[in-house]
């Protein structure tokens, strides 16, 4: 099989250029877009703290032009990026609740699962997933983060460790093979992709069915999500080269389902060839690629990408000309790469606020002198004239929400075109 070709940066060693497609191993990988050079989306260092010298690393898409992977290109090191105290918790989002109990509903019939069949997931986060399959099915979940105690807390069985081949033994030694292996919002974030496609098929049963999701690169395109490209993000999958990826391993695609977690992922069910039949909706999602991820397509979103930073950094000034206050709400990765792309600093951006209780909550936002602060000073006497929404792609969410809460002055969303609303 042919592996990915990786040359070592100059440096501290601590991330790897790439040089040849993550998938098919192609050396004239095609320069997309560059978004600046970004430090680690969970790098945030304690309010009041003096500055210090901090990493940032290149953040530049690659287009593959033999299996149209669209990549990072470069890897940082797993462990800068996913320490032990990693913060993300799944089960905060109201839209990934649903929709990971959407998905078993769902797979239940697909996959046919029977109260004896395993369900693995890879990186299970606090169990926000595998809670669906509790006390309905034998259930184990693969986290390398602390977090991973909260699912053992929740009666979720948890391997807390990467997915490597010890694990996959471990689990094949106590378990046995899995009918269901799933991996959402992990696939596109683990490096050795090839490796990691191995372990799965080992633990899978002949007849077993893998289900990925990943934030989808066509809807990224479509509506300009610039902000969700940041070091965690290795690949950005389109269904195309997702196919590509799973057919070096015998694996064919039998199912697929755009889905709107994280501003537009698609969830894909592959299995070995032969053993399901392969449904009409996998047709019908590579034809709207050949539309929507064509040269021209991508040049346009290249040329969105710059109007769109510029456009948010005037609306910002003007705002904060007339003397106005600004304040981002809640802080995802993907405000990271917002922030520092546009070149927000606390001079635009009094501070960002998210839920009581927050792990980010008296820090700053990474590269940035910008406070983390309680999201209560949205609701009081005293409110922010604007709250740019840094969760944009969930607007119809928090709207409604932060108005119920008592917040009555104007919203800021980003993307895909900044507006006042």
């Amino acid at each position: 099989m042919s592996k990915t070709t990786l040359s070592p940066t100059l440096g501290t060693g601590s991330s790897t250029v790439v040089t040849h497609c993550q998938i098919c191993n192609h050396a004239d990988l095609q320069p997309l877009l560059f978004v600046g050079y970004l430090p680690p989306v969970n790098a945030m260092r304690e309010i009041g703290s003096p500055p210090q010298e901090e990493v940032a690393y290149p953040a530049q898409l690659l287009l593959c032009p033999q299996c149209q992977l669209i990549q990072l290109g470069l890897i940082v090191d797993a462990e800068i990026l996913f320490p032990s105290s990693y913060p993300y918790t799944s089960s905060t989002t109201k839209i990934l609740r649903e929709n990971f109990a959407q998905l078993y509903e769902e797979c239940v019939d697909i996959v046919g699962l029977k109260a004896e069949h395993l369900v693995v997931d890879i990186g299970s986060n606090d169990g926000n997933l595998l809670i669906n399959f509790k006390d309905k099915h034998r259930i184990c979940g693969v986290t390398p983060e602390k977090i991973g105690e909260v699912a053992i807390g929740r009666g979720i069985p948890t391997i807390i460790s990467y997915f490597q081949p010890p694990v996959v033994e471990k689990i094949l030694h106590e378990l046995g093979q899995a009918r269901l292996v799933t991996a959402t919002n992990v696939f596109a974030h683990m490096e050795d992709i090839h490796g990691v496609l191995n372990g799965i098929l080992k633990l899978l049963s002949e007849d077993g069915v893998f289900i990925s999701e990943s934030h989808y690169v066509l809807e990224l395109v479509k509506t300009v999500q610039y902000d969700t490209i940041y070091h965690e993000h290795l690949r950005y999958y389109s269904l195309h080269s997702l196919k590509y990826l799973l057919d070096m391993h015998g694996l064919e695609v039998i199912h697929v389902k755009p889905i709107p977690t994280h501003g537009g992922s698609i969830r894909v069910y592959a299995a070995r060839r032969g053993k399901h039949a392969v449904r009409d909706s996998v047709e019908r999602q590579l034809q709207a690629e050949r539309e929507g991820l064509s040269a021209r397509a991508l040049e346009v979103f290249k040329h969105q990408v710059f109007q769109s930073r510029s456009d948010l950094w005037r609306l910002l000034a003007e705002i904060k000309n007339q003397g106005k206050s600004i304040v981002g709400v809640s802080a995802p990765s993907r405000a990271s790469t917002l922030i520092s792309y546009c070149g927000l600093d606390d001079g635009l951006l009094d501070s960002v606020v998210e839920i009581k209780g927050s792990h980010k909550i008296g820090k700053n936002i990474p590269g940035t002198l910008i406070p983390v602060l309680e999201e209560g000073l949205l609701f009081g006497d005293d409110q922010p004239d604007y709250a740019l929404l840094l969760s944009w792609h969930i607007a119809d969410e928090l709207i409604p929400k932060l108005r119920q809460f008592g917040f009555r002055n104007k919203f800021i969303v980003p993307l895909p075109e900044p507006k006042v609303v």
